[in-house]
């Protein structure tokens, strides 16, 4: 079987190069330098791009996981994807799979990621073969989270300019360097939070809120900029204008995977060329309900459900949520 051949049609790909194990530990209320008794920990395939494919997978969406896997932690990152039944074609690497911590105590959640394997030239070269078998049937990629060691900085830039000489619409979701290195190669859309714009508002010299870093973001080379308001939703430049996206409540819980299913709902969006104020409606309900949910790359649908028709979505003229305080020298907040 071709790899060509295991992609749906109209299936959205996620790219996940640096994909980990996640364990969660539930605590009734976390103490530093304390003791902590705590049950049977919950183990789920992740990294971004994993929990994107699960949000997609469990919306019904056709939905293609790959990126880079290696060692125990990854063969056990596989069966749980085939355990849950989504799709997934990632390339072996000879070095183990990262896993990530996060301990969550009913008011939030405190995450502890570790690096990931290194990464050769040779594995990187394979995935590319693999990502190139791939691209040419998927309808959106998704490329998300940290990047592994071994891998240049511009890998998501590569992958970018691979997806647009297909024709494949691409929603960036990275940090740092990959970040500043994939606006430049000119993705669809770029999904960064308020700590990212602040820096990238620092080294353009723009002023202003949320909607005014987007746009310098987006002058950068994005052609739409999503940005993460964190409780106060989401924040859209786009060439047919600006909007702000909030939710109908504060919702409580683990915002652990929230923006990747804010992701989730782009993705779909971007496939389906459904209306801005409409789609972001959607992955407002969708990141919210994300929230709600006890794991990272699970939904209440439900939830999202009753919460999509109370989204508000206004124009953000004259309306421009706060960065967050920042220095020149500030990096971009690391992703996952």
């Amino acid at each position: 079987m071709s790899e060509s051949s295991i992609v749906a049609q109209g299936t959205i790909l996620t790219v996940t190069l640096n994909a980990a194990l996640d364990v969660t530990y539930r605590v009734d209320s976390l103490v530093p330098h304390g003791t902590h008794r705590v049950g049977p920990p919950e183990e789920r395939a992740g990294g971004k791009g994993v929990n994107v494919a699960r949000v997609l997978h469990a919306l019904g969406e056709p939905v293609l996981a790959t990126g880079l896997l290696g060692g125990d932690t990854g063969a056990r990152i596989a069966r749980l994807l085939a355990a849950d039944g989504v799709p997934a074609a990632f390339e072996p690497i000879a070095g183990e799979t990262r896993r990530t911590l996060a301990v969550a105590d009913g008011r939030g959640a405190t995450g502890f990621w570790e690096p990931g394997p290194e990464v050769t030239s040779a594995e990187w070269d394979a995935f590319r073969r693999r990502f190139a078998a791939l691209l040419p049937e998927a309808r959106v990629l998704v490329l998300s989270g940290s990047l592994p060691r071994g891998l240049p900085s511009d890998a998501y830039a590569v992958l970018v300019t691979d997806a647009r000489r297909a024709g494949v619409p691409t929603i960036l979701d990275a940090s740092g360097e990959p970040l500043r290195a994939g606006i430049e190669a000119g993705p669809t859309l770029i999904k960064p939070n308020a700590e990212e714009l602040a820096a990238l508002l620092t080294s353009t010299g723009a002023n202003g809120g949320v909607p005014e870093a987007a746009a310098a973001a987006r002058a950068l080379g994005a052609e739409v900029v999503v940005a993460s308001a964190g409780p106060d939703g989401l924040v859209a430049v786009t060439s047919d204008g600006g909007w702000h996206a909030r939710p109908p409540e504060v919702v409580h819980g683990n915002p652990t995977g929230a923006g990747d299913a804010a992701v989730a709902a782009l993705a779909r969006g971007l496939r389906d060329r459904t209306p801005w104020p409409e789609l972001l409606a959607d992955a407002v309900a969708l990141s919210a309900a994300a929230v709600a949910s006890p794991v990272a790359g699970a939904a209440d649908l439900a939830l999202a459900d009753r919460f999509r028709p109370t989204v508000t979505v206004v124009p953000t003229a004259g309306d421009a949520p706060p960065l967050p305080a920042t220095t020149v020298a500030a990096p971009l907040r690391s992703e996952r």
